[in-house]
């Protein structure tokens, strides 16, 4: 991969950041939310989008961010009102950029009759969306010569007549002061911070980048008071000039309460196509009021009106003159401010509800490759690690309390650096939940339903695996919860319902495991109509005695569908049951809760990573087995009375809530014959697990050996599938131990035929 290559996949990962900023963003202004800086930052992401798409010469993609990008530049000086036809608008032109973005990524092109007539939408809004023609001069020359015209360039109409003075006449000056008025700044207090000296000379390449230096100091005086003065110094004669070149520096005098960085961060995506020096300097103390007024800005002159037609051409590729002269005296220079160790948006993001800025931390992108092997390592220590501990304790060198101590301490050790690197892998489910905005709007619009989504848990972090394989199966839960569990808003005001309803989307974590819940405020499901087509596709027998939350689990059987009517959305009895495998190939369960006219909630339990697992080394029939610990709720002594028989092969144990049925671990797995428990004279130890959908069952193995975390092996990828196993791991003396699919076995065992085994992902 050549340098050019790294920066354009550098530029797509910052991308997929600042479109996740732009539409958390916007949603939050949906919800009510003016503060200014949220506006400033959605701005920020678009135009940190265009300017790195300017680079790469993306052109459709940058037509449409400059839209898009005028638009909040609007809403942000106040010119524009973010209504709710406004912001709809823009959360739809989110999601355009968003494959705008995808198309260039890889590759494709995407059809400009998509995004054209969004992009002339919103300039719609804005009044055609061009920025506004420069102002004509003053007072016009006493005897001007013939008009002349400009022609536009990029887009920019400059003024429709304007009168040069002589070119004998002209000489350029150093221009007044550029006061916030010029510049269609409004003027705001000094804040009483700290003050930063800017200097600015752009070069050709910031230009045809599309970016802009008016926009730079917009941006600048965003962060507090800033004093604007242009240089024109080596602006030539007009007969000398190239209407494409680069000419002009400013420096700016920035009183604020920012970090350097900060105001760094301002320049990110142009600084190495301009000159820029950065210093701070001691703010001056505060002097009293001024008796009389500050005297106002002077006049443009027949000079300053050239230039202003100057600033609205595009400069061109010929190298830029030398760089302004710095004040090199000792007392007023101080300290360069280096650009900070973060991505490109760091620093915006913060708690939704409070609004405030998150704390800066450095960050470093990593190949994923190399984290995975990181963890393999870090994988096979913890495998070492155990097999030292099996040969001291068979050595019976762990009566020596040097060794036994030595050996717990790296074994305290060990576990901490598996889960320090495990916890480079986790990240926050906050973009896939992102995603699934954007799916509810096209889903309602699709519908005629007025849905909104509500997210909680949003930070909560999983393994980046589990994170990237969840998208489809929440896509699907998300379209149903529309589709089937939503009524239309004239049905749900008949029922003295809100019009709109609401799908709400959370995540926490629970007991070692993350549990997401997708729900709605629907009609619930119809389980007489379930349970009515499930007889009729001869998934049920039509006497079969089923409980409530039973008829609700039919909903994931293959090629179920309770549609009468085939759409582009639902109806082809795809959907639940390839949500089931997908969660059952994470490692997870799934099962789903409804009450009659009130909605569903679909809960799905996770692992939190697909490489180590807290389980419970058993034994069984000969075999060493391990049962993952977040399936068994207790251990239970089949002695006594508590076991009784139950039909001709089947037998029961009592535990608090009455009798659970019984599972024999080494029939199930064919290690022996049938038998049944409540005959058995030494009957072993029960462990008591819950399955998916929340049913208990009791799983008989001969002894516990041990607790312990043990590391994935995939037997999938290695072997082959096998019924009731979901992988495989090492023990410490070295022996291939299986790991239990604890659904799996229980569906078996009652009887269900269409069980799959549950197989993990790991590697």
């Amino acid at each position: 991969m050549g340098a050019l290559d790294e920066l354009r996949q550098t530029f797509f990962e910052e991308c997929e950041e600042q479109l996740a900023e732009l539409e958390a963003g916007l949603l939050r202004m949906q919800e009510g939310e003016d503060d200014k800086e949220l506006v400033n930052a959605v701005f920020r992401a678009v135009h940190s989008v265009k300017g790195g798409a300017g680079a790469f010469e993306l052109t459709a993609l940058v037509s449409f961010a400059h839209v898009f990008e005028t638009a909040l530049d609007e809403v942000r000086s106040d010119k524009l009102t973010p209504g709710p036809d406004l912001l709809k608008t823009m959360l739809r032109a989110a999601d355009v950029l968003n494959d705008l973005v995808a198309a260039a990524r890889d590759g494709d092109d995407l059809d400009e009759g998509v995004w054209r007539a969004l992009a002339d939408e919103i300039a719609a809004f804005c009044g055609g969306g061009k920025p506004a023609a420069p102002a004509a001069p003053a007072e016009p020359a006493a005897t001007p010569p013939a008009a002349f015209t400009p022609e536009p360039i990029g887009g920019l109409a400059p003024s429709p007549t304007f009168t040069p003075a002589p070119l004998a006449d002209f000489k350029p000056e150093p221009l007044a002061i550029f006061t916030p008025e010029r510049l269609d700044i409004a003027p705001a207090p000094a804040p009483a911070g700290r003050r930063f000296v800017v200097m600015l000379r752009p070069h050709v390449a910031l230009y045809e980048k599309a970016n802009d230096a008016a926009t730079l100091l917009r941006e600048l005086d965003a962060l507090g008071k800033a004093r604007v003065e242009c240089d024109l110094s080596e602006l030539p004669t007009l007969d000398a000039l190239d209407p494409l070149g680069a000419y002009l520096s400013w420096t700016v005098t920035l009183d604020t309460d920012e970090t350097g960085d900060r105001v760094r961060e301002v320049f990110e995506f142009c600084e190495d196509d301009c000159y820029l020096v950065i210093r701070e300097e001691k703010p001056p103390a505060p002097a009293p009021e001024p008796a009389a007024p500050e005297p106002a800005a002077p006049e443009p002159s027949a000079a300053a009106s050239q230039i202003d037609i100057l600033k609205a051409l595009r400069p061109d590729p010929a190298p830029a003159p030398a760089a302004p002269v710095e004040d090199e005296t000792p007392e007023a220079k101080g300290p360069e401010v280096k650009a900070p160790d973060v991505r490109p948006g760091e620093a915006q993001r913060g708690d939704a509800k409070a609004g405030a800025a998150a704390p800066q931390h450095a960050t470093i992108r990593v190949d994923l490759d190399r984290v995975d092997r990181l963890i393999n390592l870090v994988g096979e220590l913890v495998i070492n690690q155990a097999m030292l501990s099996q040969a001291v304790f068979e050595s019976d060198l762990s009566k020596n309390a040097s060794v036994a101590g030595g050996l717990d301490e790296l074994d305290q050790l060990t576990r901490e650096i598996q889960e320090s690197v495990m916890a480079i892998r986790a990240q926050p489910l906050k973009p896939l939940f992102q995603r699934m905005s954007r799916i509810v709007r096209e889903v309602a619009e699709a519908t005629g339903k007025q849905v909104r989504l509500v997210t909680e848990g949003e930070w909560t972090e999983v393994d980046k695996t589990v994170v990237e394989r969840l998208a489809d199966p929440l896509t699907h839960m998300i379209r149903n919860a529309i589709d089937h569990g939503v009524e239309k808003p004239e049905v749900r005001r008949e029922k003295g319902k809100d019009p709109e309803g609401v799908v709400k989307l959370s995540a926490a974590h629970r007991s070692g495991r993350v549990v997401i819940e997708v729900s709605d405020d629907g009609a619930g499901v119809n389980r007489e109509k379930v349970r009515k087509l499930a007889v009729d596709k001869g998934l049920i027998a039509a006497d079969a005695q089923l409980t409530d939350g039973e008829i609700d689990n039919l909903l994931f059987l293959p090629g179920f569908s309770t549609v009468d009517k085939v759409s582009n959305i639902s109806g082809r009895g795809v959907g639940m049951d390839v949500v089931k495998k997908s969660i059952h190939a994470l490692s997870g369960r799934i099962f789903i809760r409804s009450k009659a006219g009130q909605g569903s909630t679909i809960t799905l339990s996770l692992p939190l990573t697909l490489a180590v697992l807290d389980g419970m080394v058993v034994s069984v029939a000969g075999q060493t087995l391990v049962a993952p610990l977040s399936a068994i709720i207790e251990t239970m002594s089949l002695g006594g009375d508590r076991v009784k028989p139950l039909g001709d092969t089947g037998s029961v144990i009592r535990d608090r809530d009455g009798f659970v049925p019984i599972i024999d671990t080494a029939s199930e797995l064919g290690f022996a014959a049938p038998r049944r428990i409540a005959d058995e004279a030494e009957r072993g130890v029960a462990l008591l697990v819950e399955s998916e959908g929340g049913g208990r069952s009791a799983l008989v193995v001969d002894a516990i050996q041990d607790q312990r975390q043990v590391v994935i092996k995939s037997l999938e990828t290695n072997y082959g599938r096998v019924p009731g196993v979901a992988a495989a791991t090492i023990l410490g003396d070295g022996r291939v131990a299986l790991i239990l699919d604890v659904d799996t076995l229980v569906a078996r065992a009652r009887g269900d035929a269409a069980a799959e085994p549950l197989l993990a992902a790991a590697g």
